[in-house]
């Protein structure tokens, strides 16, 4: 009845924790869910007020164009401008997404035929090797270890493997991991795309939420990066606009064209009312996001002293919204037995690629009693290991 594509995928990671939770409310279990990376907090106050407004214009009841409003996409060159000092021409480099999902999924549609490559994470957001293997493509894995400081070795690719690769996705602040990565990297991805005809598609949605004043770069920031990348970027994380479904890619030309001819071939556009409030939220006050960063960076800080007292191996992370745990052995196995023991929920590692067995993800996005009740849980379970 289903097409090999869909025969063949795994279920969907989410999905299977909806259906663990689901089961642990019905046994009665007070569960505290850390898994999801979904914020909690509410969207600012006036960009809801610009939502109602805007819906009750009659030019918004209409199809939106497929490349978004300009006035939208000028939001976001101004916001690019602002935030990394990066140029952006809104006609021709930026795109308006129903979420940087949307684009990311598609992406892969518009330049790998069947057999090519694409270079993707592991561990990494799912929808990287899910696009690349509905397209046709054939994802080839980078490796994500400690010892690179979760960085590909790009050294590592094979000639062969970077020959066909047409796409290399890559996503700092990282996710599920917490890691950044510097300049000096960044310059060696655009080096090595430039060397072998890739284009680079960079996830960039944790930009904002970054910690201890250590900002997170765009690759647009860099020298020669207009020439083979894209960046995705959405306002679901900076301005806690998850349901909203609003977001862009912007950077090389020829490939924001690219996305935007399969996108017109698809879907639709973003509903105009949305456009006109995330312009709202792009104009916000800088102070709107830091006091955002300020709770989630409490939260990082009560949290990480809870793991790394249960004797777990974690770094504290520079930037999004979750702690990456080293737990060693079966990730599903532990975080079956934490939500049994404790009634926490987090992700499995696993669920994000073969190297991110022995991992387990904690997400910060419960209110502040929430985490800091999972934290009384997780002392009261001590040190003993889960088994």
């Amino acid at each position: 009845m289903y097409a090999d594509r869909i025969k063949n995928l795994p279920p969907y990671l989410f999905a299977a924790i909806d259906k663990a939770k689901q089961e642990a409310r019905a046994r009665g279990v007070d569960v505290i869910d850390l898994s999801v990376g979904d914020p909690d907090l509410p969207t600012p106050e006036h960009i809801v007020k610009a939502l109602n407004k805007a819906a009750g214009d009659p030019s918004n009841h209409q199809y939106p164009s497929y490349e978004g409003k300009l006035a939208f996409r000028t939001a976001v060159a101004d916001w690019y401008k602002e935030t990394f000092d990066v140029d952006l021409d809104p006609k021709k480099e930026v795109l308006t997404l129903i979420g940087s999902k949307e684009g990311i999924a598609h992406a892969p549609l518009a330049f790998i035929n069947p057999g090519d490559a694409a270079l993707v994470p592991d561990p990494a957001y799912p929808v990287y090797r899910t696009a690349t293997v509905f397209a046709g493509g054939e994802p080839v894995i980078m490796p994500l270890l400690r010892e690179n400081k979760f960085l590909p070795d790009l050294e590592a690719i094979s000639p062969a493997d970077a020959r066909r690769a047409k796409i290399m996705f890559l996503n700092y602040p990282n996710n599920p991991i917490g890691a950044s990565a510097d300049r000096s990297f960044f310059k060696k991805v655009i080096d090595f795309a430039k060397d072998y005809n890739i284009i680079v598609m960079h996830d960039n949605p944790y930009s904002e939420t970054y910690y201890d004043g250590e900002r997170s770069l765009s690759i647009l920031e860099m020298e020669g990066a207009r020439d083979v990348a894209v960046e995705f970027h959405s306002l679901s994380k900076t301005y806690n606009m998850t349901g909203w479904r609003i977001g862009s890619v912007v950077g090389n030309s020829d490939v924001v064209a690219g996305i935007g001819k399969i996108k017109s071939n698809i879907d639709s556009g973003t509903f105009g009312a949305v456009q006109d409030a995330g312009i709202v939220a792009l104009e916000s006050p800088r102070a709107v996001v830091d006091e955002i960063r300020t709770i989630y960076q409490h939260r990082i800080e009560i949290l990480y002293k809870a793991l790394k007292d249960l004797g777990l191996q974690l770094e504290k992370p520079r930037a999004t919204l979750y702690l990456w745990a080293f737990v060693g052995g079966s990730s599903i196995e532990y975080a079956g037995r934490l939500l049994e023991k404790t009634g926490i929920v987090a992700t499995p590692g696993v669920g994000f690629g073969q190297y991110g067995e022995g991992y387990v993800r904690f997400s910060i996005t419960q209110a502040t009693p929430r985490i800091e009740e999972a934290v009384v849980r997780l002392e009261k379970m001590g040190k003993d290991p889960i088994k």
